[in-house]
């Protein structure tokens, strides 16, 4: 199946170096240009493309203004952001680009970043029929290999370093997203305990005050919050800020189960 790349760049000798890249590619790829994101609007507005290699800094409106016009659009293309400027990745991910890619691009990085937007599928989700929460699924590439993980199945979410841990009760994987774009996606799936971890509302069994010497990995004591979720051994801390809510949630369980009972 052909692949509609979009190059979006104000400099025609970078437009010009991505088109040469990707008919170098193992890939059926149609190109397209644009000189500045007015124009790609139109295009994307008139014509059907796949994907939008995306320079960020532009005169007029930038890459990331253009991304944040396309994201809400049905049929958006998967966004991929080529720059030589490392300093905006996260904001380009805060709009779901499927990747960055810095300047000068190498084919090797290209070639990852087409087959990620791939896999991205936008134009099958928009027109796949809506499905019960009970099948939405988070795919999960790790190790050279992609695997679908339902969401129903996820414990928690915990911000490591640049990327997630995602837990379920048989394994934990590691995943490329942040905290912020789950929490604004499903509030009414995931309940903030601290910055740096969300629990599956449902999941969480008891919130328990807990008084340890030695408990963490320092040896010091630790004097706290922490809940108790369902399928996990591990207790997750509850911040000070997020203690009342944490609260709320469990009372509106209890009051669920007490109504159906």
């Amino acid at each position: 199946m052909v692949t509609r790349v979009l190059v979006v760049d104000d400099e025609a000798l970078a437009r010009q170096r991505l088109v040469d890249l990707l008919a170098e590619l193992k890939a059926d790829v149609e190109t397209g240009e644009a000189a500045d994101a007015r124009t790609a609007l139109a295009r994307l507005s008139s014509e059907t493309w796949d994907v939008v290699l995306l320079d960020v800094q532009m005169p007029g409106l930038d890459g990331l203004g253009l991304a944040a016009l396309l994201r809400d659009r049905p049929q958006a293309p998967a966004v991929i952001f080529v720059t030589a400027h490392a300093e905006h990745a996260l904001r380009a991910f805060e709009l779901d680009a499927v990747d960055y890619l810095t300047k000068p691009v190498r084919l090797q990085r290209l070639q990852q970043a087409l087959d990620k937007a791939r896999r991205w599928q936008p134009h099958a989700q928009a027109h796949a029929a809506p499905t019960p929460a009970t099948t939405e699924v988070l795919v999960i590439h790790e190790r050279g290999r992609t695997e679908r993980v339902p969401l129903d199945d996820v414990v928690y979410l915990k911000a490591e370093l640049k990327y997630l841990t995602v837990r379920t009760p048989q394994r934990s994987y590691i995943y490329d997203g942040s905290l912020h774009e789950f929490e604004r996606a499903q509030p009414e799936r995931w309940l903030r305990i601290h910055r740096n971890a969300l629990v599956a509302r449902q999941r969480v069994r008891a919130l328990e005050r807990v008084h340890e010497r030695g408990a963490d990995t320092c040896g010091e004591a630790f004097d706290g919050w922490v809940v108790r979720l369902d399928a996990v051994p591990e207790r997750l801390q509850v911040s000070r800020r997020q203690l009342a809510a944490v609260r709320q949630a469990l009372r509106g369980q209890t009051a669920v189960l007490a109504s159906g009972a």
